[in-house]
């Protein structure tokens, strides 16, 4: 993989699918459906699989692409492949809450090593470059030409004083007894994959995740926080959060900046 142009195709298919989603978000009103999970969809969701997967396609057509949108209908398995989740935090658009985000990972190894996260109704674009570091860009955003961005590093976590993200749609009474074995400063909520990258860019020090997720919803906020220093672990053992799994279904997970006093499960 030429990563200088997966991080040029990707980054340019999130902000066009973001454009795609906004347009839907701003409409007076939009259609929601139940996937045979139960889970919600909408046509923001559906639009802009679509367009990211023929833009991959076209772009990289000996990559595997694994996407929400499509999961039902893959087969196939690889050492490397590309995932997607074109609008992870449909609950919060359907609120018109904001906190929704267009995701594309390239997975190697099992490893998320290249990732995109687009947030559009916040203006905020986080990804890695081509030599695995992440960055966030200042909006405005031009589609074929990258433009000023900082670099994004975990900060040195103060574990009398952590700070806490957790789920907005899936906070549980487990999630909850699990923080509490932290010294806790200040807890924010947030939706989506924002919440990766809100401990890659130090706004927040730890996340758990105690409940249900797939590799699309996972893989690119995974690859942005492992690009500025951070680390993502299983929550039951603390090995190594690895992708590629069956179903693509992964098991519960810690986020972290090290340097977090981690407690056992």
């Amino acid at each position: 993989m030429d990563y200088q142009e997966f991080a040029d195709v990707s980054r340019k298919l999130a902000l066009e699918a973001g454009d795609i989603i906004m347009d839907i978000y701003n409409a007076d009103d939009f259609e929601v459906k139940s996937k045979s999970d139960d889970s919600p969809v909408t046509a923001a969701d559906e639009a802009a699989d679509a367009h990211i997967s023929a833009g991959l396609a076209a772009a990289f057509p000996d990559m595997l692409v694994v996407t929400e949108e499509q999961a039902a209908s893959h087969t196939q398995s690889a050492k490397d492949f590309i995932i997607v989740d074109p609008l992870d935090g449909t609950k919060e658009f359907i609120k018109r809450r904001g906190d929704f985000t267009v995701n594309i990972a390239l997975v190697e190894a099992g490893v998320p090593v290249r990732g995109v996260v687009y947030a559009p109704a916040r203006g905020r674009l986080f990804y890695t470059d081509a030599s695995g570091a992440s960055l966030e860009e200042a909006a405005p955003f031009d589609k074929d030409k990258a433009g000023a961005a900082n670099a994004i590093k975990v900060k040195t976590p103060d574990n009398d004083a952590l700070i806490v993200v957790a789920s907005k749609s899936h906070r549980d009474q487990a999630t909850d007894d699990y923080i509490n074995k932290y010294n806790v400063a200040d807890m924010t909520g947030a939706g989506s994959s924002l919440k990766f990258c809100l401990v890659a860019t130090g706004e927040a020090d730890l996340y758990p995740r105690l409940g249900r997720t797939m590799e699309w919803d996972t893989a690119a906020g995974d690859a942005v926080l492992r690009g500025a220093g951070g680390m993502v672990i299983r929550f039951d053992d603390h090995t190594p959060f690895t992708y590629g799994k069956p179903i693509y279904e992964n098991p519960f997970f810690i986020a972290y900046a090290p340097g977090v006093d981690l407690k056992a499960s």
